[in-house]
């Protein structure tokens, strides 16, 4: 028999639905009963994580106990969060429930690693590049990161605030674009979507460049976790 994967959303509400999305299409299933179940909190009373870290904002971590003490509640045998910057609270929220919770960017490390790279360029909220979350858990595996300039940062911060979370699909996108080459010109292999708005920017604007999709790798990892069939791995194999 299948487990139940519980998911803590809300962070946003877009991304949410893209992890579910993405845990329907990596599954293998003929039918309906072939899926797994997904239980879903999405949460829009987790405050802004990035304002947390960086600013002394609301402390998030209340609401996203609720979310997974409830999760449990419903059956979930084990919990996901598709928000990476939340990531940096993570250890602070384990301790209230007694089910695994699989960590996005420790799955993350292990495809980049699958595929061989050995540097990669990380597009990301400021909360998250500042909190080292990635940093740690990359350093640990022997994967080298960088980031954009603290200018063409400013252009990645605008897609997921102005551009996604605010559902305006007519933001200029040069910044952006420069951003991404940024990178590759200092030797990144490939691009980490390293906030969960990131895949469905590319998705709404259609960017075509090489990167990693954390979202896909978490929704994968999950399927598997719970004992559902996944396809062929999309993240490339």
């Amino acid at each position: 028999m299948k487990k139940t994967i519980g998911i803590i959303g809300g962070m946003g509400p877009l991304a949410t639905s893209d992890l579910f999305r993405k845990i329907v299409e990596v599954t293998d299933a003929a039918c309906d009963q072939e899926h797994v179940r997904v239980c879903i909190d999405n949460n829009t009373e987790i405050p802004d994580r990035t304002a947390a870290i960086l600013k002394g904002g609301k402390d998030p971590v209340p609401e996203m106990v609720k979310s997974a003490v409830r999760l449990q509640a419903m059956g979930a045998d084990v919990l996901i969060m598709p928000c990476n910057t939340a990531h940096y609270f993570y250890g602070r929220v384990i301790p209230f429930v007694e089910i695994p919770f699989l960590h996005m960017i420790e799955e993350t490390a292990k495809e980049i690693k699958r595929k061989g790279f050995s540097k990669v360029g990380l597009l990301a909220t400021d909360g998250t590049c500042r909190s080292g979350v990635y940093k740690t858990v990359f350093d640990a595996k022997g994967i080298e990161i960088c980031m954009p300039s603290p200018e063409k940062q400013k252009s990645v911060m605008d897609v997921i605030y102005k551009g996604v979370k605010a559902g305006n699909r007519s933001i200029g996108l040069t910044g952006f674009y420069g951003a991404m080459e940024e990178l590759f010109n200092e030797g990144a292999e490939t691009l980490v979507l390293g906030c969960t708005e990131l895949p469905v920017a590319f998705d709404l604007f259609h960017i075509d460049r090489p990167n990693i999709d954390p979202t896909l790798v978490l929704a994968e990892a999950a399927v598997d976790f719970v004992g559902g069939k996944v396809k062929n791995r999309l993240t490339g194999e």
